[in-house]
């Protein structure tokens, strides 16, 4: 019920209504607000004038709005008749309901009569509040417009259902407790009211005063008033006018302008109007059942959008507080990497300190004995070491030539900090929308039949579905390390094969693909299972998916659509079989078996120089030496296979390839050796000192020989004293053996000493150091056997 208070309000006075009346536009007002908001027109425009003139169509003239304008356009809050010249502008004031009313031009005269009883001005307009539709008032004034005694019986039964206290009806403000009640006025008042309007004195002596209460009960109980006619007074409404949509009397019909319109019964109107109001009622309970229903539905709406947005502010910052912690790690790995290169930088330079010192201390001695000598008087005895002084002198002063006063390290730290594209995706950091307007692709088909590897390289093929309806725009391809470790993407583009050079011998790799447009990335595709080539002796074939029961050999696929290069790669066969599984598809390798008994490494204990001729070796490391990373004292030629020195100090000279998994062997020959000097031999890290000897810092694996003897060498840690020299054309062989985890060196075919490292793990580049007295070249054996060392399983890394 209380709902409906607003319907049961006055849009002038904002109270309850209080003999409401009917406006032709169907609103209701008080009678008294309307006699409030009357205002008063020209002469001109008055109904008399309009039927004198013949353009009089009806009792009540609705003023032409376009000629009338009773608001501005600014809305000031004054309204003028913009039509009349002669009009004055009328202020208006807003009602508690925030509508525009016109207060009369002049205040009414005093009196005692009812509102419905006084004069109302001559020639009055009247507007109504709701829908700015003016009229203006023919000779009965208000009393020409119907009253709405259903409102009435409606407000009544409202405020008798409400237990509040009666308020006054005559209060302007804030309605005091009403204290009595009229029974002929039918109108509840307070003292100051009473006093003021129904004074006991005259006529309204004779009206009878009662409680509130008791006047409520008697309204109540007492009967309706009869709905007259408002141009016939005394007669009741006993016809409805069809074409006037109005209740009628029986004086209207014979001798009023209803006397020509179609009339029923008012019974048979009265139930039919109240049949359709039903209908209509009950779509509008459904509209408002429906509105309910939503209510409740945003009402959830809210709750959940802010349980959502404290969930999507918590991700939002361990996303950012994740994204932090990882710049505070690489900041921290940043910094141990320059304190790294400062120590190395300090140590560097504080060797060749010490080495210029002990060079200068020499060098000084000498010149003080030779200045000695050239005091001797005794010719003979100066004659016999002269020559050998001489000879000392000159070879000093080689010593100190080209490179000794040169710094090893300059003061200026080689490392730049490249942080502009993180610092363009940090202002590119945005959200992206999380339902998207368009589907993303779906999952690509990987094409088993076009599927291959060849030696160290792997084609990939694949496609979309055939049924799928959204375009990809390109496709990424990414693969694992052949460790089991993280997957990387090695091809983004729109072609739907690709080859990948480089890869590790006899290692097992994983790839998989997935499809991308504007909306997103689809799913993984399958994962396929790939595994390289282990022979590397026998001829070069290819052989796709399935392979057949007899293993034919199939040409290469060509040309091929996008090729990513790696890693150099090296000649081999691989044979494979197909196995599906629900969620895997698995690529394994049928190859030949090389660990014959009797000559598997992995299961034999002795000497590697007991086992097999060396340089019938099947696993070969094929490299030149790398002329990018190498000091610049070494000299190169023969297509970098062939290394010297213009220095009389040991300069390091790195290979071109790395390795880090399988069986490698290499061999140098020594195509110069003067004066006996002892050049290091071994696998370092690429970023070994370059300007001492192999073994003296911690980033290589070396040993040093003379005409005599060898040693190993790691962390300037002198180990193993083992008999045995170099000469001219002899041969340095090198096993590095990263299954086992070990190195070993031989001399002419020979193991020279133990295995001299072990745990070595990691990446490795063959490197030797030499100086000015020894040439060497890198040699391989030209014969091989089938029976030995498994073939490479790795070429990691290639120098830049």
């Amino acid at each position: 019920m209380e709902e409906m208070e607003e319907e049961l309000k006055c849009p002038v006075c904002g109270s309850f209504y209080r003999e409401p009346i009917i406006l032709p536009c169907s609103h209701n007002l008080c009678q008294a607000c309307a006699r409030n908001i009357l205002v008063q027109t020209p002469e001109s425009e008055s109904p008399q004038s309009r039927r004198a003139s013949g353009s009089g169509v009806s009792d009540y003239d609705y003023l032409d709005l376009d000629k009338m304008s009773l608001y501005s356009e600014a809305d000031s809050g004054y309204g003028s008749y913009g039509g009349f010249a002669s009009a004055p502008t009328t202020p208006c004031q807003k009602s508690p309901n925030g509508v525009r009313v016109f207060p009369p031009a002049m205040p009414p005269p005093p009196t005692h009569l009812s509102p419905a009883l006084a004069p109302v001005p001559r020639n009055s307009c009247i507007t109504c509040p709701q829908c700015h539709r003016s009229l203006i008032l023919d000779d009965r004034g208000l009393r020409g417009f119907p009253k709405n005694r259903v409102l009435e019986g409606v407000i009544d039964r409202y405020q008798q259902s409400k237990a509040a206290a009666l308020k006054c009806q005559l209060c302007e403000k804030a309605p005091k407790e009403a204290t009595v009640m009229c029974e002929q006025c039918d109108v509840f008042y307070c003292d100051p009211c009473r006093l003021r309007c129904h004074p006991p004195r005259g006529p309204l002596a004779k009206h009878r005063l009662v409680p509130p209460a008791q006047g409520r009960v008697s309204r109540r109980l007492s009967p309706r008033k009869v709905s007259t006619c408002t141009d016939h007074e005394l007669e009741n409404h006993s016809m409805y006018c069809v074409q006037c949509k109005m209740p009628v009397c029986y004086q209207c019909l014979e001798e009023g302008k209803h006397s020509s319109h179609e009339v029923k019964a008012l019974g048979a109107m009265w139930k039919l109007h109240k049949s359709q109001l039903s209908q209509a009622l009950n779509g509008l309970s459904d509209r408002a059942k429906e509105a309910k229903e939503f209510l409740v539905q945003l009402r959830s709406m809210v709750q959940q959008i802010q349980e959502n947005s404290v969930e999507f502010e918590a991700c939002l910052v361990a996303q950012c507080d994740a994204l932090i912690d990882a710049l505070n790690r690489r900041k921290a790995q940043l910094l141990a990497r320059v304190n790294k290169e400062h120590e190395h930088k300090l140590k560097v330079v504080r060797d060749q300190i010490s080495h210029c010192t002990v060079k200068l201390r020499q060098t000084t001695g000498l010149m003080e004995y030779c200045l000695e000598v050239i005091k001797e008087n005794d010719p003979s005895g100066f004659l016999q070491i002269s020559d050998a002084l001489i000879r000392r002198v000159h070879l000093t002063e080689d010593q100190w030539g080209k490179g000794t006063l040169t710094p090893r390290m300059t003061t200026d730290f080689d490392l730049s900090l490249d942080n502009s594209p993180l610092l363009q995706s940090i202002h590119q950091l945005d959200f992206v929308q999380v339902k998207a307007s368009s589907p993303v692709p779906a999952t690509p088909i990987l094409q088993l039949e076009e599927c291959c590897t060849h030696n160290n390289s792997a084609t990939l093929s694949w496609k979309q579905p055939p049924l799928s309806t959204v375009a990809a725009e390109g496709y990424i391809l990414e693969l694992d390390d052949g460790s089991g470790g993280q997957f990387r993407e090695v091809y983004v583009g729109k072609e739907t094969m690709c080859t990948v050079d480089g890869l590790h011998f006899n290692s097992t790799y994983n790839a998989r693909v997935k499809a991308f447009n504007k909306t997103g990335v689809s799913p993984y595709s399958k994962t396929l299972v790939l595994q390289t080539s282990e022979d590397t002796d026998s001829e070069e074939q290819t052989l796709p998916f399935p392979v057949p029961s007899e293993r034919l050999p199939l040409r290469r696929m060509s040309p091929f659509s996008s090729t990513l290069n790696l890693q150099p790669s090296f000649p081999g066969r691989s044979y494979f079989d197909f196995r599906s599984s629900p969620h895997q598809l698995s690529l394994h390798s049928s190859l030949q078996s090389l660990n014959a008994p009797g000559c598997n490494f992995e299961t034999q204990s002795a000497s590697y120089s007991q086992l097999v001729d060396i340089k019938k070796l099947l696993a070969v490391a094929w490299f030149a030496f790398d002329p990018g990373s190498a000091h610049s004292d070494i000299i190169f030629s023969n297509d970098n296979l062939t290394v010297t020195c213009s220095s009389y100090d040991d300069r390091v000279v790195l290979g071109k390839t790395g390795f880090s998994k399988g069986v490698h062997y290499w061999e140098l020959t020594i195509d110069r050796y003067d004066n006996h000097p002892d050049p290091a031999f071994g696998v370092a890290r690429i970023d070994v000192m370059k300007d001492v000897m192999l073994g003296k810092d911690d980033k290589a694996w070396a040993m040093y020989v003379d005409n005599n003897r060898s040693w190993f060498m790691h962390n300037n840690s002198h180990t193993n004293r083992t008999e045995g020299g170099i000469t001219k054309g002899a041969t340095i062989g090198v096993l590095l053996d990263l299954n086992r985890k070990t190195l070993t060196f031989f001399i002419n075919n020979e193991q020279q000493g133990p295995i001299a490292f072990e745990n070595v793990e990691g990446l490795f580049f063959p490197a030797v150091s030499l100086n000015r007295n020894v040439q060497l070249t890198v040699s391989f054996p030209r014969s091989r056997s089938t029976l030995g060392f498994r073939s490479l399983t790795s070429t990691p890394a290639e120098l830049p």
